[in-house]
């Protein structure tokens, strides 16, 4: 039986400290065919198509272009801080922030806030907190002063799906910079860091550990390679699944215009 802590640093090796010439070398692999793609102007225009913006109507996919033949199209620190507070603000946010909370508040899990209604205030009031900060450190902060991109640029369908899985995986430690080109995802990587070290100002003392540290690295880390393959397979579902099924093709909020087609 693997214990917890082997099962987090199992995870993190295999998706955080690969070698990094050989994520460097999947993400080149994966853009050869937009590497003569010009850098234009800031707007962060429609790349996406109708429906692909949430994933089933309900989960925000601001933060990615799923036209994989749309012009790369650097963002302005402003439209970076856009995309940041729309994310955090988004509803979404505050129903997940709330499934783990209750959750964890039967067991007083961490953080140990306790139970009763007070616990479960600061413990929802903290999953909130931990997903805005490390969004705001990650995704405004540091991406601003890196000159990296927060988004995640899908590879699509010309790709066979293996090839898609190891790049929607490896583009949690490697991104696009504000040139277009590609680097390692300091920003995004630093940013989940910085979040989690902010945590231990008010998260409750038996929290504060060594342990929850490193399962928390682990859980954020699994957590945005989940979020990268739904972003990357998200759209082929919508238009090549969901439009086939009853329950669902009719709804626009869900599958968008492909229900139509």
């Amino acid at each position: 039986m693997i214990s917890l802590a082997e099962g987090v640093t199992r995870g993190i090796l295999v998706v955080a400290v690969l070698p990094c010439q050989f994520l460097a070398l999947l993400a080149q692999d994966a853009a050869t065919d937009e590497a003569a793609a010009p850098v234009t102007s800031q707007a962060p225009d429609t790349q996406s198509a109708k429906g692909d913006e949430r994933i089933f109507g309900v989960i925000p996919n601001y933060q990615t272009v799923s036209n994989p033949e749309a012009p790369f199209k650097r963002l302005t620190a402003k439209e970076k801080w856009d995309l940041c507070w729309k994310s955090s603000l988004d509803p979404f946010t505050g129903v997940s922030a709330l499934i783990g909370t209750i959750s964890s508040q039967g067991g007083n899990s961490d953080p140990k806030y306790g139970n009763g209604p007070r616990g479960f205030a600061e413990r929802f009031g903290a999953a909130v907190t931990d997903f805005s900060t490390q969004n705001l450190f990650s995704g405004f902060v540091l991406a601003t002063i890196l000159h990296e991109d927060p988004r995640y640029f899908r590879k699509g369908p010309k790709k066979n799906l293996l090839f898609r899985a190891g790049y929607a995986l490896s583009m949690t430690v490697v991104t696009k910079n504000d040139s277009g080109s590609w680097g390692p995802n300091l920003a995004g990587v630093g940013g989940m860091g910085m979040g989690i070290v902010f945590s231990d100002l008010y998260y409750p003392q038996a929290s504060v550990n060594g342990s929850v540290l490193w399962s928390r690295v682990g859980t954020s880390m699994m957590g945005s390679a989940v979020a990268n393959m739904m972003s990357e397979f998200w759209p082929d579902l919508r238009t090549r699944v969901l439009p086939h099924v009853p329950l669902v093709k009719n709804m626009t909020w869900v599958v968008g215009d492909a229900g139509r087609q």
